[in-house]
């Protein structure tokens, strides 16, 4: 009997659809329709009855197909309403390129996918599905405890971020407390005392940086002065909005530790047009090393993050997840890269 356009599209019918209709998550639903005992006696009837009722067609053999033929994996970079930082900044790019590299030696192909941070549970969605095997988030951002429920319901997820408290999850990321400390370190070495630092330090790999800064100032006997301490965005413009403030306080300042390497270049333009001498006037270090910033001119001062290092970390622990093993955790050593821009 052939098949209506209606039934066609009740076919297509996704489990996003049950799942809004049973007012659950789409996990949720993925469990009840396994046959989870993870999920209630009631709330798996309600789903069933609903999936049924909708014509839903289960695929019983998305589980077979994850473990035994599926070769793709998820990336994921979470879009954060408040940072509003784009997929074309180059961090994210080198990134992404990194983990297309280590995906492509370990034959595994790479399905890339944005999500809302303050909705991070559909980031499971492509394991849910068996779309595929595990999942590689880029940045934690504030969603430690989302993070930690995917965790907690053995969503294979390995994410590029800081280690901290209580935490379930297994993170790759770089030692974001000696990249603060190498920065600061570089600039009091060249004689500067009146540092500012620019970053969220809400986002917890940025506080880690603070952290180093701090630690790099009292080391070398420099208080730390809050009026210097910025909380500029990794947007475009934050870097101008950063110096604008800065300049708005009336602190004296003789250098800038930049989170980020488009911050650090964003601050300098604005320096400049303000007559700020680089580095005589203010010296510069910004985070990362993009490939830009060799080009900048003059030449960026930045903390190198082992780039490649990590997109086979993050590829090697997920694998390692998949098969079974505990996520262990690790950091990435950081670099320092003097440039021009700090070298007077």
């Amino acid at each position: 009997m052939n098949q209506t356009p209606n039934d066609k599209a009740r076919q297509r019918l996704q489990m996003a659809d049950i799942a809004r209709l049973a007012g659950v998550s789409t996990s949720t639903v993925s469990r009840a329709l396994s046959g989870s005992t993870l999920v209630n006696d009631e709330t798996r009837t309600r789903i069933l009855e609903l999936a049924r009722s909708l014509n839903y067609s289960i695929n019983i053999g998305a589980q077979n197909l994850r473990m035994k033929q599926n070769r793709t994996v998820g990336v994921v970079v979470p879009y954060d309403s408040q940072t509003r930082q784009h997929l074309s900044d180059p961090f994210f790019l080198s990134m992404l390129g990194s983990l297309a590299d280590a995906l492509t030696e370990q034959g595994f192909d790479m399905l890339l996918s944005r999500v809302d941070a303050e909705t991070l549970d559909t980031a499971a969605q492509p394991f849910d599905s068996g779309r595929v095997i595990g999942i590689i988030l880029i940045g934690q951002w504030r969603h430690h405890e989302q993070l930690n429920q995917l965790a907690a319901r053995r969503v294979p997820i390995v994410v590029w971020g800081a280690q901290l408290p209580q935490q379930l999850y297994c993170t790759i990321g770089s030692d974001n407390v000696a990249g603060g400390r190498l920065a600061t370190d570089h600039l009091v070495a060249r004689g500067r005392r009146r540092i500012a630092f620019f970053g969220d330090a809400l986002l917890p790999e940025v506080a880690q940086r603070h952290r180093g800064y701090c630690e790099a100032l009292a080391a070398a006997g420099v208080e730390a002065d809050p009026r210097l301490q910025v909380p500029a965005s990794f947007l475009p413009q934050g870097g101008g909005e950063a110096v604008a403030e800065l300049l708005r306080r009336g602190a004296p300042f003789d250098a800038v530790f930049a989170c980020s390497d488009l911050l650090a270049m964003a601050a300098i333009n604005a320096l400049r047009q303000h007559g700020l001498r680089i580095p005589e006037d203010v010296a510069v270090v910004g985070y990362d090393d993009i490939e830009l910033s060799s080009y900048f001119h003059p030449p960026l001062s930045t903390v190198r993050q082992p780039i490649r290092a990590a997109g086979r970390a993050l590829v090697t622990a997920l694998l390692a997840l998949v098969d079974g093993a505990a996520g262990e955790s690790r950091q990435l050593a950081t670099e320092l890269v003097v440039r021009a821009t700090s070298a007077a």
